[in-house]
Protein backbone atom coordinates (compact mmCIF):
# COMPACT_ATOMS: atom_id res chain seq x y z
CA UNK A 1 0.00 0.00 0.00
CA UNK A 2 1.49 3.38 -0.94
CA UNK A 3 2.17 6.02 1.67
CA UNK A 4 -0.54 8.29 0.31
CA UNK A 5 -3.23 5.59 0.73
CA UNK A 6 -2.75 4.88 4.43
CA UNK A 7 -5.45 6.28 6.70
CA UNK A 8 -4.43 9.09 9.06
CA UNK A 9 -5.32 7.77 12.52
CA UNK A 10 -3.65 10.43 14.66
CA UNK A 11 -3.12 14.10 13.90
CA UNK A 12 -1.52 16.72 16.16
CA UNK A 13 -1.74 20.24 14.75
CA UNK A 14 -0.23 23.58 15.84
CA UNK A 15 0.77 22.26 19.28
CA UNK A 16 2.25 24.82 21.69
CA UNK A 17 3.70 24.23 25.15
CA UNK A 18 5.30 26.80 27.43
CA UNK A 19 7.28 26.11 30.61
CA UNK A 20 8.64 28.87 32.86
CA UNK A 21 11.27 30.65 30.77
CA UNK A 22 11.15 28.11 27.92
CA UNK A 23 8.87 27.63 24.92
CA UNK A 24 9.18 23.87 24.56
CA UNK A 25 6.88 23.52 21.53
CA UNK A 26 5.95 26.17 19.00
CA UNK A 27 3.29 25.34 16.38
CA UNK A 28 4.28 21.66 16.01
CA UNK A 29 2.52 19.18 13.71
CA UNK A 30 2.60 15.37 13.74
CA UNK A 31 0.62 12.89 11.65
CA UNK A 32 0.54 9.12 12.16
CA UNK A 33 -0.96 6.75 9.60
CA UNK A 34 -2.17 3.19 9.95
CA UNK A 35 0.32 0.54 8.88
CA UNK A 36 3.36 2.83 8.94
CA UNK A 37 6.42 3.47 11.05
CA UNK A 38 6.99 7.19 11.54
CA UNK A 39 10.38 8.25 12.88
CA UNK A 40 10.31 11.22 15.24
CA UNK A 41 13.74 12.80 15.26
CA UNK A 42 15.47 15.89 16.58
CA UNK A 43 18.31 16.96 18.81
CA UNK A 44 17.98 16.50 22.57
CA UNK A 45 15.77 19.31 23.77
CA UNK A 46 14.03 19.62 20.39
CA UNK A 47 10.65 18.78 21.98
CA UNK A 48 10.10 15.11 21.08
CA UNK A 49 9.44 13.93 24.64
CA UNK A 50 7.26 16.96 25.42
CA UNK A 51 5.13 16.26 22.34
CA UNK A 52 4.66 12.61 23.32
CA UNK A 53 3.83 13.58 26.91
CA UNK A 54 1.11 15.88 25.61
CA UNK A 55 -0.22 13.07 23.42
CA UNK A 56 -0.39 10.61 26.35
CA UNK A 57 -1.89 13.00 28.91
CA UNK A 58 1.19 13.69 31.05
CA UNK A 59 1.27 17.36 29.98
CA UNK A 60 -1.57 19.65 28.90
CA UNK A 61 -1.07 21.56 25.64
CA UNK A 62 -1.33 25.35 25.64
CA UNK A 63 -2.67 25.49 22.07
CA UNK A 64 -3.41 23.24 19.11
CA UNK A 65 -5.61 20.22 18.45
CA UNK A 66 -5.27 16.43 18.60
CA UNK A 67 -7.52 14.26 16.45
CA UNK A 68 -7.69 10.47 16.87
CA UNK A 69 -9.70 8.52 14.29
CA UNK A 70 -11.27 11.80 13.21
CA UNK A 71 -12.39 12.93 16.67
CA UNK A 72 -10.77 15.67 18.72
CA UNK A 73 -9.41 14.27 21.99
CA UNK A 74 -7.46 15.30 25.07
CA UNK A 75 -6.31 12.84 27.69
CA UNK A 76 -5.97 13.79 31.36
CA UNK A 77 -3.55 10.95 32.18
CA UNK A 78 -1.71 7.99 30.65
CA UNK A 79 -4.43 5.53 31.68
CA UNK A 80 -6.97 7.37 29.52
CA UNK A 81 -4.53 7.27 26.62
CA UNK A 82 -3.85 3.55 27.15
CA UNK A 83 -7.55 2.76 27.34
CA UNK A 84 -8.00 4.56 24.02
CA UNK A 85 -5.17 2.52 22.47
CA UNK A 86 -2.26 5.00 22.52
CA UNK A 87 0.67 3.47 24.39
CA UNK A 88 4.29 4.48 24.92
CA UNK A 89 7.20 2.03 25.39
CA UNK A 90 9.65 4.08 27.43
CA UNK A 91 13.43 4.07 27.04
CA UNK A 92 13.72 3.64 30.80
CA UNK A 93 11.70 0.52 31.50
CA UNK A 94 8.67 0.77 33.77
CA UNK A 95 8.77 -2.81 35.03
CA UNK A 96 8.59 -4.01 38.68
CA UNK A 97 11.49 -6.42 39.20
CA UNK A 98 10.04 -8.54 42.03
CA UNK A 99 6.82 -9.34 40.15
CA UNK A 100 6.51 -12.03 37.48
CA UNK A 101 6.46 -11.23 33.78
CA UNK A 102 2.69 -11.82 33.57
CA UNK A 103 2.01 -9.77 36.70
CA UNK A 104 3.95 -6.87 35.16
CA UNK A 105 2.04 -7.06 31.89
CA UNK A 106 -1.36 -6.97 33.60
CA UNK A 107 -0.50 -4.82 36.63
CA UNK A 108 -3.48 -2.65 37.58
CA UNK A 109 -5.87 -4.76 35.49
CA UNK A 110 -5.26 -8.22 36.88
CA UNK A 111 -7.43 -11.21 36.00
CA UNK A 112 -9.28 -12.37 39.11
CA UNK A 113 -11.10 -15.45 40.27
CA UNK A 114 -13.55 -13.81 42.64
CA UNK A 115 -11.40 -11.53 44.82
CA UNK A 116 -8.22 -13.60 44.29
CA UNK A 117 -5.75 -12.67 41.54
CA UNK A 118 -5.72 -15.43 38.92
CA UNK A 119 -2.01 -15.88 38.11
CA UNK A 120 -2.73 -18.95 36.01
CA UNK A 121 -5.05 -16.98 33.71
CA UNK A 122 -2.54 -14.11 33.46
CA UNK A 123 0.23 -16.56 32.54
CA UNK A 124 -2.02 -18.03 29.84
CA UNK A 125 -2.87 -14.63 28.37
CA UNK A 126 0.78 -13.51 28.46
CA UNK A 127 1.80 -16.74 26.70
CA UNK A 128 -0.76 -16.07 23.94
CA UNK A 129 0.72 -12.60 23.41
CA UNK A 130 4.26 -14.00 23.31
CA UNK A 131 3.33 -16.75 20.85
CA UNK A 132 1.91 -14.24 18.35
CA UNK A 133 5.24 -12.40 18.24
CA UNK A 134 7.52 -15.43 18.75
CA UNK A 135 8.80 -14.17 22.10
CA UNK A 136 10.42 -16.99 24.05
CA UNK A 137 9.95 -15.86 27.66
CA UNK A 138 8.39 -17.73 30.58
CA UNK A 139 5.44 -15.61 31.87
CA UNK A 140 5.94 -16.92 35.42
CA UNK A 141 9.62 -15.84 35.56
CA UNK A 142 10.47 -12.94 37.85
CA UNK A 143 11.03 -9.78 35.79
CA UNK A 144 14.25 -9.00 37.67
CA UNK A 145 15.83 -12.22 36.38
CA UNK A 146 15.51 -11.20 32.70
CA UNK A 147 18.03 -9.40 30.55
CA UNK A 148 17.31 -5.80 29.61
CA UNK A 149 16.48 -6.98 26.10
CA UNK A 150 13.93 -9.49 27.35
CA UNK A 151 12.41 -6.88 29.67
CA UNK A 152 12.05 -4.60 26.64
CA UNK A 153 10.12 -7.33 24.80
CA UNK A 154 7.83 -7.69 27.83
CA UNK A 155 7.21 -3.94 27.81
CA UNK A 156 6.21 -4.20 24.15
CA UNK A 157 3.90 -7.13 24.88
CA UNK A 158 2.32 -5.06 27.67
CA UNK A 159 1.72 -2.20 25.23
CA UNK A 160 0.10 -4.54 22.71
CA UNK A 161 -2.12 -6.02 25.44
CA UNK A 162 -3.94 -2.66 25.69
CA UNK A 163 -5.33 -3.32 22.20
CA UNK A 164 -3.10 -0.49 21.01
CA UNK A 165 -3.74 1.36 17.78
CA UNK A 166 -0.73 3.67 18.15
CA UNK A 167 2.51 2.62 19.86
CA UNK A 168 5.33 5.06 20.60
CA UNK A 169 8.81 3.51 20.89
CA UNK A 170 11.20 5.83 22.74
CA UNK A 171 14.83 4.90 21.93
CA UNK A 172 13.91 1.19 22.10
CA UNK A 173 17.29 -0.26 21.06
CA UNK A 174 19.57 1.69 23.44
CA UNK A 175 20.33 -1.38 25.59
CA UNK A 176 19.69 -4.21 23.10
CA UNK A 177 22.11 -6.59 21.39
CA UNK A 178 22.14 -6.78 17.60
CA UNK A 179 20.13 -10.02 17.72
CA UNK A 180 17.54 -8.42 20.02
CA UNK A 181 17.32 -5.38 17.74
CA UNK A 182 16.53 -7.57 14.74
CA UNK A 183 13.84 -9.40 16.77
CA UNK A 184 12.37 -6.03 17.73
CA UNK A 185 12.29 -4.97 14.07
CA UNK A 186 10.47 -8.19 13.18
CA UNK A 187 7.85 -7.40 15.84
CA UNK A 188 7.47 -3.81 14.58
CA UNK A 189 6.98 -5.05 11.01
CA UNK A 190 4.32 -7.46 12.32
CA UNK A 191 2.53 -4.61 14.11
CA UNK A 192 2.73 -2.51 10.94
CA UNK A 193 1.13 -5.30 8.92
CA UNK A 194 -1.71 -5.39 11.49
CA UNK A 195 -2.46 -1.75 10.68
CA UNK A 196 -1.02 -0.12 13.80
CA UNK A 197 0.60 3.31 13.65
CA UNK A 198 4.12 3.28 15.06
CA UNK A 199 6.03 6.37 16.26
CA UNK A 200 9.73 5.46 16.46
CA UNK A 201 11.95 7.90 18.39
CA UNK A 202 15.63 7.24 17.73
CA UNK A 203 18.96 8.95 17.13
CA UNK A 204 20.34 5.97 15.19
CA UNK A 205 20.23 6.85 11.51
CA UNK A 206 20.84 3.29 10.30
CA UNK A 207 17.77 2.08 12.25
CA UNK A 208 15.62 4.91 10.91
CA UNK A 209 16.68 4.02 7.36
CA UNK A 210 15.92 0.33 7.91
CA UNK A 211 12.62 0.38 9.79
CA UNK A 212 10.70 3.61 9.05
CA UNK A 213 8.46 4.86 6.24
CA UNK A 214 8.51 8.59 6.99
CA UNK A 215 10.55 10.90 9.22
CA UNK A 216 9.18 13.91 11.10
CA UNK A 217 11.86 16.24 12.46
CA UNK A 218 11.64 18.78 15.28
CA UNK A 219 14.26 21.48 15.78
CA UNK A 220 14.37 23.85 18.76
CA UNK A 221 10.75 23.08 19.65
CA UNK A 222 9.48 23.74 16.13
CA UNK A 223 8.33 21.55 13.27
CA UNK A 224 11.23 21.29 10.79
CA UNK A 225 9.54 19.01 8.23
CA UNK A 226 8.50 15.49 7.25
CA UNK A 227 10.18 13.41 4.55
CA UNK A 228 9.70 9.95 3.04
CA UNK A 229 12.56 7.82 4.36
CA UNK A 230 13.41 5.93 1.17
CA UNK A 231 13.54 9.17 -0.83
CA UNK A 232 15.80 11.02 1.62
CA UNK A 233 19.52 10.81 2.33
CA UNK A 234 21.04 10.61 5.79
CA UNK A 235 22.62 14.06 5.28
CA UNK A 236 19.25 15.60 4.38
CA UNK A 237 17.65 14.29 7.58
CA UNK A 238 20.59 15.41 9.74
CA UNK A 239 20.48 18.83 8.10
CA UNK A 240 16.79 19.09 9.03
CA UNK A 241 17.67 18.20 12.62
CA UNK A 242 20.58 20.52 13.21
CA UNK A 243 20.49 23.04 10.38
CA UNK A 244 23.96 22.04 9.30
CA UNK A 245 25.75 19.10 7.70
CA UNK A 246 27.74 16.80 9.97
CA UNK A 247 30.42 14.56 8.54
CA UNK A 248 31.32 11.24 10.15
CA UNK A 249 34.57 10.30 8.47
CA UNK A 250 36.66 7.60 10.17
CA UNK A 251 40.06 8.67 11.51
CA UNK A 252 42.80 7.96 8.98
CA UNK A 253 45.82 7.77 11.28
CA UNK A 254 46.78 8.01 14.92
CA UNK A 255 47.62 11.42 16.32
CA UNK A 256 49.86 9.89 19.01
CA UNK A 257 53.58 9.30 18.53
CA UNK A 258 54.90 5.84 19.37
CA UNK A 259 57.27 7.28 21.96
CA UNK A 260 54.54 9.16 23.84
CA UNK A 261 54.79 8.24 27.53
CA UNK A 262 52.52 5.56 28.94
CA UNK A 263 50.20 7.09 31.51
CA UNK A 264 48.32 3.87 32.33
CA UNK A 265 49.41 0.22 32.18
CA UNK A 266 47.06 -2.61 33.09
CA UNK A 267 48.62 -6.05 33.42
CA UNK A 268 46.71 -9.33 33.77
CA UNK A 269 43.66 -7.74 35.37
CA UNK A 270 41.01 -10.19 36.60
CA UNK A 271 37.79 -9.12 38.29
CA UNK A 272 34.62 -11.16 38.80
CA UNK A 273 33.40 -13.33 35.94
CA UNK A 274 33.59 -10.67 33.22
CA UNK A 275 37.25 -9.53 33.36
CA UNK A 276 39.74 -12.30 32.64
CA UNK A 277 43.48 -11.59 32.45
CA UNK A 278 43.13 -8.28 30.60
CA UNK A 279 46.26 -6.29 29.69
CA UNK A 280 46.62 -3.01 27.79
CA UNK A 281 48.27 0.41 27.97
CA UNK A 282 47.27 4.02 27.35
CA UNK A 283 49.62 6.74 26.11
CA UNK A 284 49.51 10.44 26.96
CA UNK A 285 47.21 12.30 24.55
CA UNK A 286 45.69 9.08 23.19
CA UNK A 287 42.09 8.04 22.59
CA UNK A 288 42.06 4.28 23.18
CA UNK A 289 38.85 2.75 21.88
CA UNK A 290 37.34 -0.31 23.55
CA UNK A 291 35.06 -2.34 21.29
CA UNK A 292 33.10 -5.56 21.66
CA UNK A 293 29.59 -6.92 21.80
CA UNK A 294 27.31 -6.56 24.81
CA UNK A 295 28.62 -8.76 27.61
CA UNK A 296 32.22 -8.53 26.37
CA UNK A 297 33.43 -7.15 29.71
CA UNK A 298 34.40 -3.63 28.64
CA UNK A 299 32.39 -1.79 31.31
CA UNK A 300 33.45 -4.29 33.95
CA UNK A 301 37.10 -3.68 33.05
CA UNK A 302 36.60 0.07 33.41
CA UNK A 303 34.82 -0.31 36.74
CA UNK A 304 37.61 -2.53 38.08
CA UNK A 305 40.27 0.03 37.08
CA UNK A 306 38.22 2.80 38.70
CA UNK A 307 37.80 0.81 41.93
CA UNK A 308 34.01 0.56 41.58
CA UNK A 309 34.27 -3.26 41.48
CA UNK A 310 36.88 -5.33 43.37
CA UNK A 311 39.96 -6.62 41.53
CA UNK A 312 40.97 -10.23 42.11
CA UNK A 313 44.43 -9.97 40.60
CA UNK A 314 46.57 -7.90 38.28
CA UNK A 315 48.71 -4.78 38.31
CA UNK A 316 47.82 -1.17 37.52
CA UNK A 317 50.54 1.40 36.89
CA UNK A 318 50.16 5.16 36.52
CA UNK A 319 53.09 6.94 34.89
CA UNK A 320 55.23 3.85 35.48
CA UNK A 321 54.43 3.53 39.20
CA UNK A 322 52.33 0.66 40.54
CA UNK A 323 49.22 1.88 42.37
CA UNK A 324 46.49 0.33 44.50
CA UNK A 325 42.95 1.39 43.56
CA UNK A 326 40.45 -0.07 46.01
CA UNK A 327 37.67 2.49 45.60
CA UNK A 328 36.54 5.30 43.30
CA UNK A 329 37.90 7.73 45.90
CA UNK A 330 41.37 6.26 45.33
CA UNK A 331 40.96 6.59 41.57
CA UNK A 332 39.82 10.23 41.77
CA UNK A 333 42.78 11.14 43.98
CA UNK A 334 45.09 9.55 41.38
CA UNK A 335 43.54 11.63 38.59
CA UNK A 336 41.20 9.09 37.00
CA UNK A 337 37.62 10.06 36.08
CA UNK A 338 34.91 7.64 34.95
CA UNK A 339 31.84 8.63 32.94
CA UNK A 340 29.46 5.70 33.42
CA UNK A 341 27.34 4.33 30.57
CA UNK A 342 24.35 4.90 32.89
CA UNK A 343 24.88 8.59 33.67
CA UNK A 344 21.51 8.91 35.40
CA UNK A 345 22.19 6.08 37.81
CA UNK A 346 25.92 6.47 38.48
CA UNK A 347 27.00 9.85 37.15
CA UNK A 348 24.45 12.36 38.39
CA UNK A 349 22.26 13.38 41.30
CA UNK A 350 19.22 14.13 39.18
CA UNK A 351 17.36 16.05 41.87
CA UNK A 352 20.29 18.41 42.49
CA UNK A 353 21.32 21.44 40.46
CA UNK A 354 24.18 21.87 38.00
CA UNK A 355 26.80 23.33 40.30
CA UNK A 356 26.17 20.74 43.03
CA UNK A 357 26.71 17.97 40.45
CA UNK A 358 29.73 19.59 38.83
CA UNK A 359 31.66 19.98 42.08
CA UNK A 360 30.68 16.63 43.59
CA UNK A 361 33.95 14.81 42.81
CA UNK A 362 36.14 17.65 44.12
CA UNK A 363 34.08 18.97 47.02
CA UNK A 364 37.11 19.11 49.34
CA UNK A 365 38.50 21.92 47.17
CA UNK A 366 35.46 24.05 47.97
CA UNK A 367 35.49 23.59 51.75
CA UNK A 368 36.98 26.22 54.04
CA UNK A 369 36.82 25.87 57.81
CA UNK A 370 34.34 22.98 57.41
CA UNK A 371 31.99 25.17 55.37
CA UNK A 372 31.29 24.70 51.65
CA UNK A 373 32.07 27.89 49.73
CA UNK A 374 29.06 27.89 47.44
CA UNK A 375 30.07 31.15 45.75
CA UNK A 376 33.33 29.50 44.64
CA UNK A 377 31.37 26.40 43.53
CA UNK A 378 29.09 28.56 41.42
CA UNK A 379 31.94 30.54 39.88
CA UNK A 380 33.85 27.43 38.77
CA UNK A 381 30.67 25.74 37.57
CA UNK A 382 29.65 28.75 35.50
CA UNK A 383 33.09 28.72 33.85
CA UNK A 384 32.51 25.09 32.82
CA UNK A 385 28.94 25.77 31.66
CA UNK A 386 30.43 28.40 29.33
CA UNK A 387 33.38 26.21 28.34
CA UNK A 388 31.24 23.18 27.47
CA UNK A 389 28.33 25.22 26.10
CA UNK A 390 25.81 23.57 28.40
CA UNK A 391 22.33 24.66 27.39
CA UNK A 392 20.63 25.63 30.62
CA UNK A 393 18.73 28.60 32.05
CA UNK A 394 21.42 28.75 34.77
CA UNK A 395 23.61 26.80 37.17
CA UNK A 396 20.70 26.49 39.62
CA UNK A 397 18.75 24.38 37.11
CA UNK A 398 17.89 20.87 38.35
CA UNK A 399 19.90 18.37 36.27
CA UNK A 400 16.89 16.12 35.65
CA UNK A 401 15.38 18.91 33.54
CA UNK A 402 18.32 18.99 31.10
CA UNK A 403 18.48 17.07 27.83
CA UNK A 404 20.63 13.93 27.64
CA UNK A 405 23.48 15.68 25.83
CA UNK A 406 23.62 18.48 28.39
CA UNK A 407 23.47 15.98 31.27
CA UNK A 408 26.50 14.29 29.74
CA UNK A 409 28.32 17.63 29.64
CA UNK A 410 27.60 18.09 33.35
CA UNK A 411 29.28 14.73 34.08
CA UNK A 412 32.27 15.72 31.95
CA UNK A 413 32.49 19.04 33.80
CA UNK A 414 32.55 17.13 37.10
CA UNK A 415 35.72 15.31 36.08
CA UNK A 416 37.34 18.39 34.52
CA UNK A 417 36.82 20.31 37.76
CA UNK A 418 38.35 17.32 39.59
CA UNK A 419 41.35 17.79 37.25
CA UNK A 420 41.38 14.17 36.02
CA UNK A 421 44.25 13.38 33.65
CA UNK A 422 42.82 10.03 32.56
CA UNK A 423 39.15 9.95 31.55
CA UNK A 424 37.19 6.77 30.92
CA UNK A 425 34.19 7.54 28.69
CA UNK A 426 31.75 4.60 28.78
CA UNK A 427 29.23 4.95 25.91
CA UNK A 428 29.68 8.76 25.89
CA UNK A 429 27.01 9.44 23.25
CA UNK A 430 24.38 6.84 24.17
CA UNK A 431 20.92 8.36 23.94
CA UNK A 432 22.05 11.71 22.56
CA UNK A 433 21.39 13.15 19.13
CA UNK A 434 23.78 13.74 16.24
CA UNK A 435 24.23 17.43 17.03
CA UNK A 436 25.09 16.78 20.67
CA UNK A 437 27.30 13.87 19.57
CA UNK A 438 29.30 16.24 17.40
CA UNK A 439 29.80 18.55 20.38
CA UNK A 440 30.95 15.63 22.57
CA UNK A 441 33.41 14.53 19.86
CA UNK A 442 34.80 18.06 19.57
CA UNK A 443 35.10 18.24 23.34
CA UNK A 444 36.98 14.91 23.51
CA UNK A 445 39.42 16.15 20.87
CA UNK A 446 39.90 19.41 22.80
CA UNK A 447 40.66 17.47 25.98
CA UNK A 448 43.27 15.43 24.12
CA UNK A 449 44.94 18.61 22.86
CA UNK A 450 45.08 19.81 26.47
CA UNK A 451 47.06 16.68 27.42
CA UNK A 452 44.33 14.42 28.78
CA UNK A 453 44.29 10.71 27.90
CA UNK A 454 41.00 8.95 27.18
CA UNK A 455 39.65 5.41 27.15
CA UNK A 456 36.45 5.39 25.11
CA UNK A 457 34.09 2.42 25.34
CA UNK A 458 31.48 2.40 22.57
CA UNK A 459 29.11 -0.08 20.96
CA UNK A 460 28.94 2.06 17.81
CA UNK A 461 31.63 0.94 15.40
CA UNK A 462 31.44 4.19 13.43
CA UNK A 463 32.14 6.11 16.61
CA UNK A 464 35.08 3.89 17.52
CA UNK A 465 36.56 4.27 14.02
CA UNK A 466 35.98 8.01 13.96
CA UNK A 467 37.56 8.82 17.33
CA UNK A 468 40.17 6.21 18.28
CA UNK A 469 43.93 6.28 17.79
CA UNK A 470 44.09 2.58 18.69
CA UNK A 471 41.43 -0.03 19.44
CA UNK A 472 41.28 -2.83 22.01
CA UNK A 473 38.66 -5.51 21.27
CA UNK A 474 37.13 -7.80 23.88
CA UNK A 475 34.94 -10.91 23.80
CA UNK A 476 33.48 -12.71 26.80
CA UNK A 477 35.74 -11.03 29.34
CA UNK A 478 39.00 -11.37 27.45
CA UNK A 479 41.03 -9.07 25.25
CA UNK A 480 40.95 -10.77 21.85
CA UNK A 481 42.98 -8.27 19.88
CA UNK A 482 44.35 -4.80 19.37
CA UNK A 483 44.24 -2.75 16.16
CA UNK A 484 45.94 0.43 15.06
CA UNK A 485 43.44 2.86 13.57
CA UNK A 486 45.19 2.47 10.20
CA UNK A 487 44.36 -1.26 10.06
CA UNK A 488 40.98 -1.10 11.78
CA UNK A 489 37.78 -1.78 9.83
CA UNK A 490 34.30 -2.76 10.96
CA UNK A 491 34.99 -6.25 9.63
CA UNK A 492 38.29 -6.59 11.53
CA UNK A 493 36.72 -5.38 14.76
CA UNK A 494 33.72 -7.73 14.45
CA UNK A 495 36.02 -10.64 13.72
CA UNK A 496 37.85 -10.04 17.02
CA UNK A 497 34.60 -9.25 18.87
CA UNK A 498 33.30 -12.73 18.06
CA UNK A 499 36.61 -14.54 18.57
CA UNK A 500 36.17 -17.02 21.40
CA UNK A 501 38.88 -19.18 22.97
Amino acid sequence: MGDEMNEVILSMKSIDKQFPGVKALDNVDLEVRSGEVLALMGENGAGKSTLMKILTGIYTRDAGTIEYFGKEIEFSNTKEAQDAGIVIVHQELQMISHLTVAQNIFVGREYKNGVIIDDHKMNEEAKKLFDVFEIDINPSENMGNLTVGSQQLCEIAKAISFDAKVIVFDEPTAALTEHEIQHLFTIIKNLKERGLGIVYISHRMNEVEEITDRVTVLRDGMYAGTVITKDSSKDEIINLMVGRTIFEEPKQKSNVSEDAPMVLEVENLTAGTMVKDVSFYLRKGEILGFSGLMGAGRTETARAIFGADPQESGIIKLNGEEVNINSPTDAVKLGIGYLSEDRKRYGLMLDKNLYENMTLASLDNFVKSSVIESSKEKEVSQEHVDLLRVRTPGINQIVENLSGGNQQKVVIAKWLIANSDILIFDEPTRGIDVGAKQEIYELINTLIKEGKSIIMISSELQEILRMSDRIVVMCEGRKTGELSIEEATQENIMHLATKRD
